[in-house]
């Protein structure tokens, strides 16, 4: 069967819902097409930070982008729920750093003053321990200070994720699950057949947004991926008494009471399983800040592999060999989201290319 549309967005995570939502509610004819329930799925792994601070250290434009990601976010979390009716846990009471000792935030204040030097939108605040205390209640003796910036938020991600899809298809969007992409090919018309088993489908533009996925498919439509998988565990409890009104990087509360512990970063090629070892790690360095854990049950552990580059930023390409192809991919799918949605849209559909993109293409791999 051959069925035709505007775009068709490869991929139905984070990444490639949120853009196919914003071509959608503009009016665009949209085509999800996903993969089975077993495909590796980073959005499904995601922490829920919508986090600013230390991001961009060795680029600045990717600080920035996050920064107005996070600005978009209450209206872009307004609009799912108006749409919806989904609440999908939006807040940004600001975030810390949290560092066990002098050194470690020495280390985190030199890095957020670089940052501030050239984005002064990135504001922050060092804390010592009693400043820390007072803002934090539980917080345990065994920690130095934190890095405080009321740019930070969190959400769910999992609500997210299921108010994109909602809202998608009140838009008028298709999704197209259990539909493996294993072809993509430009027409003559300058438009795409993509391929899936016995069907196909044809698009006026192509996004692809399949995470690691998108390794085999961007050669197809002249474009590069040079993505590799880093896994993350995380840890999540029984829910308890709130005692954690602010996200911090390792640990956060929810807004159901559940506390949501991680991460790590590993390099295990394709295997998103979890580990005794790791898990330790993650528990110990989540106690040492918050003692109040030490006696709170573990309801759930799992792996999920990020999306990741060699220096870690997203790429963001249209197809110079064939126009109308265009590349999406990340590691901060839960962040870049509402950014995703109001920006990579409209510049899908013929807007100028955001300048704030400038360094996110992938021929910065070329050496």
């Amino acid at each position: 069967m051959q069925k035709t549309c505007d775009i068709a967005v490869v991929g139905g995570g984070l990444v490639g819902m949120a853009i196919a939502f914003g071509l959608a509610k503009r009016g665009q004819k949209v085509v999800v097409c996903d993969g089975e329930d077993n495909a590796l799925r980073a959005a499904r792994g995601n922490f829920g930070l919508v986090w600013v601070q230390g991001k961009g250290s060795s680029c600045t434009n990717y600080a920035r982008w996050s920064l107005h990601s996070a600005n978009t976010w209450q209206a872009f979390a307004d609009e799912l729920k108006r749409r919806t009716g989904v609440s999908v846990g939006f807040e940004r009471p600001g975030g810390f750093n949290i560092a066990e000792t002098p050194e470690q935030l020495a280390v985190k204040e030199e890095a957020m003053r670089g940052l501030f030097a050239a984005e002064p939108d990135l504001k922050y605040e060092v804390l010592d321990y009693h400043e820390l205390k007072r803002r934090l209640p539980a917080i345990g003796p065994d920690v130095a200070g934190a890095i405080y910036s009321a740019n930070d938020g969190h959400v769910s991600p999992l609500y997210t994720l299921r108010a994109l899809f909602a809202a998608f298809e009140q838009a008028g969007g298709e999704y197209a699950p259990n539909e493996n992409v294993s072809e993509i090919t430009p027409t003559a018309g300058g438009a795409f057949r993509l391929r899936m088993g016995e069907r196909s489908l044809e698009a006026g533009r192509v996004v692809l947004a399949a995470g690691l996925g998108n390794r085999k498919l961007a050669g197809m439509v002249g474009l590069s991926a040079p993505l590799k998988p880093l896994r993350g565990q995380i840890i999540v409890t029984e829910r308890v008494k709130p005692f954690l009104a602010n996200p911090t990087i390792y640990v956060r509360q929810t807004v159901e009471g559940s506390v949501m512990i991680g991460d790590s970063a590993e390099d295990v090629g394709f295997d998103d399983g979890v580990t005794p070892d790791v898990l330790a790690d993650i528990a110990r360095r989540a106690i040492a800040p918050f003692p109040i854990l030490k006696d709170v049950r573990i309801v759930r552990a799992w792996g999920a592999l990020r999306v990741m580059t060699a220096d870690g930023l997203p790429i963001y390409e249209e197809s110079a060999s064939h126009p109308g192809a265009f590349l999406a991919t990340c590691h901060s799918g839960v962040t870049l989201a509402a950014a995703h949605c109001e920006t990579i849209a409209p510049w899908i559909l013929g807007a100028p290319r955001p300048t704030i993109l400038d360094e996110f293409y992938a021929k910065r791999f070329a050496v």
